[in-house]
C-alpha cells in the first residue's frame, strides 16, 4: 500500500469512528479482534491463516492511529465443553469466557478447515452455541483452509450461507488456503496479497459498526418461520401466481 493509502485510510478509519484523524488526537482507541479457528490439529493451519489475516487487519488499523487486541480461540481446547452445552444447554466457565469474547468482538476472523466437502463439525457446532443474534452486523472475513484448491467453493457454498442467516456483515473478500499457498515466499505471494486485501476491509468495517449497548436488537432468529414471509390473506386461488398455503394447496390437489 503506498502511502497516499494509508491516508485515504486513516481518514476514512477516523470518518467512521466519529473521531479526528490520528494525526490530530493523542489518545489510541482500542478495538478487539477475535479469530475461531475449527482446526484440529497442533499446529493447526487454520489457526495460522487466522493469524496472519488478524495481524494484517492489525497492521491496516495501526496506520489509521488505532490498536488493536487480537484473540485467537483454538476451538480443539473446547471441544469437550461445546459437547456439553449442545446437550446440558449450559457452558462451563471456559467455553463462556470464549463466546463472550465472541460477542463482545469489534471483529471476527472465521477459519474451518474442509472435512467432507463443509466446515468441521467442531467449527458448526460452535456456532450452535452462539446466541443466534449475537452476530448480527458484526464485521466478519471469512477464511478457510483444505488439501486441494478443488474446495474453494466451500466458503460460499457452506459457511456464507450460516453467517448470512445470522445476519453478519460478511466482509467481500474471503480467504481459501490451499498447500500450494503455504511456501518460502510468505508475505509477498498471492496468499499475502489476499490476506491484506480483506484485512483492509474488515478494518474499515470495524470503524462503522455498532456494538455492545448501541447495537441493534434483531428478532430471534430460532425459528425461520418468525422470518418467513407471510401469505396474504387475499390470494386467489385460481391465480396460477397466488403464493398459497400448503395445507391449501393439498387440499386443492385431493379435491381434484
Amino acid at each position: 500500500m503506498v502511502g497516499n493509502d494509508f491516508g485515504a485510510l486513516r481518514v476514512l478509519y477516523a470518518k467512521a469512528c466519529n473521531r479526528p484523524p490520528a494525526r490530530d488526537r493523542k489518545t489510541i482507541m482500542n478495538q478487539s479482534i477475535v479469530v475461531v479457528s475449527g482446526g484440529l490439529g497442533t499446529p493447526s493451519t487454520s489457526g495460522l491463516l487466522g493469524r496472519q489475516l488478524a495481524e494484517a487487519t492489525a497492521q491496516e488499523m495501526a496506520s489509521a492511529g488505532i490498536q488493536a487486541d487480537i484473540t485467537v480461540l483454538e476451538l480443539r481446547d473446547y471441544a469437550t465443553d461445546i459437547t456439553n452445552n449442545l446437550l446440558t444447554g449450559y457452558a462451563p466457565p471456559a467455553l463462556q469466557k470464549a463466546i463472550d469474547a465472541v460477542t463482545a468482538a469489534h471483529g471476527l476472523i472465521m477459519v474451518s478447515p474442509v472435512f467432507t466437502a463443509s466446515v468441521s463439525g467442531l467449527f458448526k457446532s460452535f456456532i450452535d452455541v452462539l446466541d443466534p443474534i449475537s452476530l448480527e452486523n458484526k464485521p466478519v472475513v471469512l477464511a478457510a483452509t483444505g488439501g486441494s484448491p478443488r474446495h474453494n467453493l466451500v466458503i460460499d457454498y457452506a459457511m456464507r450461507p450460516i453467517f448470512s442467516y445470522l445476519r453478519a456483515s460478511i466482509m467481500p473478500t474471503s480467504i481459501f488456503a490451499s498447500p500450494e499457498d503455504w511456501g518460502a515466499d510468505q508475505g509477498h505471494g498471492a496468499l499475502a496479497e489476499r490476506e491484506r486485501r480483506a484485512g483492509r476491509e474488515l478494518a474499515l468495517s470495524m470503524g462503522g459498526a455498532e456494538h455492545g449497548e448501541n447495537a441493534p436488537v434483531s428478532r430471534n432468529l430460532g425459528d425461520t418461520r418468525s422470518i418467513a414471509p407471510n401469505v396474504s390473506d387475499t390470494a386467489n386461488p385460481r391465480d396460477a401466481l397466488s403464493s398459497l398455503p400448503f395445507e391449501q394447496l393439498l387440499a386443492n390437489i385431493q379435491s381434484s
